[in-house]
């Protein structure tokens, strides 16, 4: 039967890295900035990016632009490189259509978080979304995947699915959390970590599997 379906967003829905490529290199020719100051970006925003992290930027390499330009240039670029496939945006339509509540949790920085769901089209998809900057909480850690459920208009004690690409913040945190986990490949798999319901190579089989769990 439907019911709560929550996915991480990057690497998850949509590809990080290389949006973050693109908006690293317009940030820096724009910026008119040095080779070193291109490679700092690229090795300190390789996981997570805030504005904290431009702050540095403009001490390490004595920039004058202000520290929220820098971060809102950042923000915009980012929202403008990142994609979400059209198969992906398909499924998640199917899976509205076959009554599923779809919410997104991801950690990062609220205001580019959002940037992203708005311009991937990927807001217009979801019944809720919860971003470890909204209350400073990240995963794995339950309350925000409490936040999460809540947005979406339910309980996540009531159960449902977690979908992600992090072994430890998704799936461990899913499990936490009482749901059940569909685990995107790719990293390294922790020691002593329970292992995820489903492991898939791609969101749209995820996608399957759940909606093959509507027709059940």
């Amino acid at each position: 039967m439907p019911g709560l379906a929550l996915f991480d967003l990057d690497g998850t829905l949509v590809g990080r890295q290389s949006a973050l490529s693109d908006a690293v290199a317009g940030l820096c020719l724009a910026n008119a900035l040095a080779p070193d100051a291109e490679r700092w970006l690229r090795t300190e925003l390789v996981d997570r990016a805030n504005a904290a992290d431009f702050a540095r930027l403009r001490e390490v390499f004595d920039l004058e632009v202000p520290v929220a330009q820098l971060w809102q240039e950042y923000v915009s670029l980012m929202a403008a490189a990142v994609t979400c496939r059209p198969e992906v945006l398909e499924g998640l339509a199917r899976m509205r259509a076959a009554a599923w509540t779809i919410g997104i949790i991801t950690n990062g920085a609220s205001d580019i978080q959002r940037a992203k769901l708005a311009a991937t089209g990927l807001a217009a998809l979801v019944d809720g979304v919860a971003v470890s900057g909204d209350i400073k909480v990240r995963k794995p850690d339950r309350q925000l995947f409490e936040l999460a459920a809540s947005r979406c208009g339910v309980n996540v004690a009531d159960s449902g699915w977690m979908v992600g690409d992090n072994p430890a913040g998704d799936i461990g945190g899913g499990h936490q959390a009482g749901l059940r986990t569909i685990w995107l490949r790719g990293r390294p798999w922790p020691d002593g970590l329970v292992i995820a319901h489903h492991d898939v190579d791609d969101v749209t089989d995820a996608i399957t599997i759940l909606l093959n769990e509507t027709s059940e």
